[in-house]
């Protein structure tokens, strides 16, 4: 959650209180915010939500707590569903074509594994593992909220735009992956120091990288 997110979670917060009859109260909001940090504010809204009509624990005030265990099973999920994107990147958009996806913590992730180029290499026999290094990490990063220093890109093999600058091509667009809106999203926010990182890593030998040749 983000600073500018506050004032509005605490709008919530009082509204989730004021159900219950409940008065949100100085110290209470603090702890809430504290604890919500790591999370979206659609994120946490939804947990809220889901709560109130629990017809279990809907029948109490929610805890800080309870939200964050709900949450987290969430963020595994995510760690899922963002894998699944990836996997599915493998086959359709290749090694040599530059990739954003809809989501900055997979940029995250397939970057500190090696980069896209590693990643489109790995063999059957090594995606499970690569899978599960892959949401370990997904999972960190998302616990630490909505990152702003990520690679706008993917670099595929090859497709480095000084390349193409030296031979007056402009240089092909990427492929978008999920939702369209989204990854121009992610392309438009990204870092210019996280992207050279990343251009260097899908640059290196992969023997470089861990993997063998």
């Amino acid at each position: 959650m983000q600073q500018p997110d506050i004032p509005k979670f605490l709008e919530i917060l009082a509204g989730v209180h004021d159900f219950y009859g409940k008065e949100l109260s100085d110290f209470s909001g603090q702890v809430w915010i504290e604890a919500m940090k790591p999370f979206d504010l659609e994120q946490v809204t939804k947990a809220l939500s889901a709560h109130v009509v629990n017809t279990e624990r809907g029948q109490f005030m929610p805890k800080p707590s309870e939200v964050v265990k709900q949450l987290q099973g969430t963020q595994t999920d995510r760690a899922l569903i963002a894998w699944g994107k990836v996997s599915a990147a493998l086959s359709d958009v290749g090694a040599y074509s530059d990739v954003v996806f809809d989501d900055p913590l997979i940029h995250l992730c397939v970057t500190d594994h090696g980069g896209w180029p590693k990643f489109c290499r790995t063999t059957y026999e090594e995606q499970s593992y690569l899978q599960h290094r892959f949401c370990e990490s997904y999972r960190a990063y998302a616990s630490r909220g909505v990152p702003t220093d990520y690679p706008a890109r993917l670099t595929g093999v090859g497709s480095g735009a000084d390349d193409y600058a030296k031979r007056g091509m402009q240089p092909p667009k990427p492929r978008l992956v999920g939702d369209r809106a989204a990854a121009l999203r992610v392309l438009s926010g990204g870092s210019a120091v996280r992207q050279i990182a990343a251009q260097v890593v899908a640059a290196l030998p992969l023997a470089m990288t861990g993997e063998a040749a």
